[in-house]
């Protein structure tokens, strides 16, 4: 959770009103940070849709209509410990920035960069650097500091009257919900693991909860908040249920949040980015210490999620 800070910014200064109150990024946002102008076709998006952080940044730029502003590269679903590859890319190069290996980009920005090669990261395409692997500050900045270019009738993902509740929520959800799952899988001890579950379904109740009476997390908009808890109810039965043995129930076995779930794949910018075999073969090739035999299951069946969810 060490990540290259720098911002795409509009201005000298964040456009979010509330962006000292309320810190977007992965450590709180550190803001005297080096700031990059926002400017249509300066950068690059790399994000594969295989991993749930750049899954994010993918829905977001797909919701705000920023396609012909930022580009996107897509590395494939697995990656070695060295780093993302653009393997489906012909060639095996990304066809905009000319190289095999995420790791090149990273390089070019700081020489045999310590830390872990992560997607989403913004690249610049000229100097081929890249500018920020900062999760959760790239989504936000997305929405404040392109809304000039963004399309007319984009959502606002972060409502200023909600704001600080939302922020709440997301940091549950972070905490609980997308982390929830990983230390599950990854937990070291019987204990560890048992602690794990009953906070990641203590969690998933709470939203179950939480839906029964609103379409959406904070009402009736999708907000980032939606985005953010999307990317882990889209690969939980798929992948952490089984894989990650987060195996009390289904997510189709949650009425709300199962409804709420195909809500927002049915919503444009959200199935469109979501490919379930990408998704299976990230997690169930590249954890080979979770499952070395390496092999991907054939199931679940894809077809639920196109049903009508009634919540519209």
């Amino acid at each position: 959770m060490s990540y290259l800070p720098d911002r795409v910014l509009a201005g000298e200064r964040s456009a979010d009103p509330l962006d000292d109150q309320f810190p977007s990024g992965s450590k709180d946002s550190p803001r005297d940070v080096p700031v990059w102008k926002a400017e249509p076709g300066r950068y690059r998006l790399v994000a594969a849709r295989a991993c749930p952080w750049a899954h994010r940044s993918i829905i977001v730029r797909t919701l705000l209509g920023l396609e012909d502003v930022i580009s996107w590269g897509a590395p494939g679903p697995v990656h070695d410990a060295r780093s993302w590859t653009f393997d489906l890319d012909e060639g095996g190069r990304d066809p905009v920035l000319g190289i095999e290996r995420l790791q090149e980009a990273y390089f070019a920005r700081e020489a045999d960069y310590p830390r872990g090669i992560t997607v989403p990261a913004i690249v610049e395409v000229e100097s081929g650097q890249v500018v920020t692997n900062d999760f959760p500050q790239i989504t936000h900045d997305l929405s404040f500091e392109w809304r000039e270019h963004q399309r007319p009738d984009a959502p606002d993902l972060w409502p200023a009257d909600v704001r600080e509740e939302m922020e709440a929520v997301m940091k549950r959800v972070f905490t609980e919900v997308n982390n929830g799952v990983y230390r599950c899988g990854f937990a070291g001890s019987q204990e560890a693991y048992d602690d794990a579950y009953e906070r990641l379904f203590a969690a998933l109740d709470w939203l179950e909860d939480r839906l029964a009476d609103r379409r959406y997390l904070m009402g009736d908009a999708i907000t980032e908040a939606d985005v953010r808890l999307f990317t882990t109810l889209v690969r939980f039965d798929a992948v952490y249920h089984g894989h990650f043995k987060c195996n009390r129930n289904k997510i189709t076995e949650m009425p709300h949040l199962w409804g709420y779930a195909r809500d927002l794949f049915q919503t444009p910018g959200f199935a469109d980015e979501v490919d379930f075999e990408q998704i299976k073969q990230h997690y169930y090739v590249v954890h080979t210490d979770i499952n070395p035999t390496q092999i991907v299951p054939a199931g679940p069946d894809e077809s639920g999620w196109l049903t009508p969810h009634g919540r519209g």
